[in-house]
């Protein structure tokens, strides 16, 4: 049966499934009163390995095929955090330093010191015990990003001190990773340091020059030419380019770079012009792909029994370490208790960039079987419980004013009528 499909008819088939299966699940997840994301995930689950397994229906014989909805999940999360970007001002991240720094910091300490102590009290080798603190310092914010966008407070100061707490804890968990893992391989730590610290700098200084003097400019060029979806196309080639860019020159995550590249958007006056397309684009086909694919992910038939009790102690204390951390840490930088709590929350899920860390340790021989089974059983309940714990520290008595609600916008139709 599988000869009558050509490798493009099977993708065609299980993306079919895909996207009807997540907005489904989505609608469904808000029915109840959830965040769309966390039926997209679930739904992932359902889908991939665990159970129903579609990358090996009977139609299916492409070897590439998971690679490749793996991938279109990827270019949906870079496109989450450009919208992400994109919905802010530089000039409202840049007031909340001091919270994001803060929240960053202490939202990687605490899970690192944490997990390397219970690894070594769970009897692991001492570079698979930090390995496991590592792991536990990483930080995914597309997730909460999206679930505050459906709640409408991603420019309060909440969400404005998560996105750039998230910036420090990406910073902070490569330098740890790279120096780990430069003294494992018995490369030289103090002068590998510098130099990754030194590529972030560069970086994030070109990435910044970019933005506010070659950005205009070029938008202003586009504009003016006869192209269809020009600004779009612009739009895309920024982002992608800062995401590479990211990885390649800064040794940062992709989705950093998709977020600045979204900064510097924010600032242009044709940033309108090619909203609507980015959103079309992004959450018609690739953003309900990237919360689906990590659930293709996770496999839970891979999480071993004989690690049960390590299991339930790393996903305690991956929960309790980073919600404390960086709760308290944006309580120090000045946020109210409840403001400080809600922050802590969403900085809880590990999702993909948990994964790429796990991978890191699992291709070096670093953790064993179950130590890895441990870790993928983490990630997956912190990135699940993320998004209705923020629904629930973001509700609030009705005819009660909230102090984390985005400043009201002006009607801009109004202004113009």
């Amino acid at each position: 049966m599988s000869a009558e499909f050509s490798p493009f008819l099977q993708l065609a088939i299980e993306l079919a499934i895909i996207l009807l299966a997540a907005k489904a699940a989505g609608y469904l997840s808000a029915r109840l009163g959830q965040p769309s994301v966390l039926g997209e995930i679930l739904v992932g689950i359902l889908l991939g390995p665990s159970l129903l397994d579609i990358a090996h229906l009977p139609f299916v014989d492409s070897t590439s095929l998971a690679d490749t909805i793996h991938e279109l999940g990827e270019l949906g999360v870079l496109l989450l955090m450009f919208i992400a970007g994109l919905e802010l001002h530089l000039g409202e991240l840049t007031r909340n330093t001091r919270v994001s720094a803060l929240a960053g910091a202490l939202g990687v300490l605490l899970p690192v010191g944490f997990g390397w102590g219970l690894g070594l009290m769970f009897g692991m080798e001492g570079e698979a015990a930090a390995f496991l603190g590592i792991t536990l310092g990483a930080t995914s914010v597309s997730i909460s990003a999206q679930t505050l966008m459906e709640l409408k407070v991603l420019r309060s100061r909440v969400g404005l001190g998560l996105l750039g707490a998230a910036v420090f804890d990406d910073v902070l968990v490569i330098l740890l990773l790279s120096g780990f893992m430069a003294i494992v391989e018995g490369g030289t730590s103090i002068a590998g340091l510098l130099l990754i610290l030194g590529r972030m700098v560069l970086f994030l200084g070109l990435s910044v020059a970019f933005g506010f003097w070659v950005l205009p400019w070029l938008t202003k060029v586009t504009a003016r030419l006869p192209i269809s979806q020009g600004m779009l196309s612009l739009a895309l080639i920024v982002m992608l380019v800062f995401g590479v860019a990211a990885e390649a020159l800064g040794g940062m995550a992709a989705i950093t770079g998709a977020f600045l590249a979204g900064l510097a958007f924010a600032r242009t006056h044709e940033k309108e012009r090619m909203e609507a397309g980015i959103h079309a684009l992004a959450y018609g086909l690739f953003v309900p792909i990237f919360f689906v694919s990590i659930g293709l992910s996770v496999n839970l038939r891979h999480l071993e029994l004989s690690a049960l009790w390590l299991t339930l102690a790393v996903i305690l204390t991956a929960l309790i370490t980073k919600f404390i951390g960086s709760g308290f840490g944006a309580r120090l930088g000045g946020l109210p208790w409840r403001e400080s709590w809600q922050l802590g929350a969403g900085m809880i899920s590990r999702g993909e960039v948990g994964l790429i860390v796990a991978n890191v340790g699992i291709v070096a021989g670093l953790v064993s079987q179950d130590e890895f089974s441990a870790i993928i059983g983490m990630i997956l309940v912190s990135t699940l419980v993320t998004p209705p714990l923020l629904r629930i520290l973001f509700r609030r008595p009705s005819n009660t004013p909230s102090r984390t609600e985005e400043p009201e916008q002006p009607d801009r139709k109004k202004e113009i009528a």
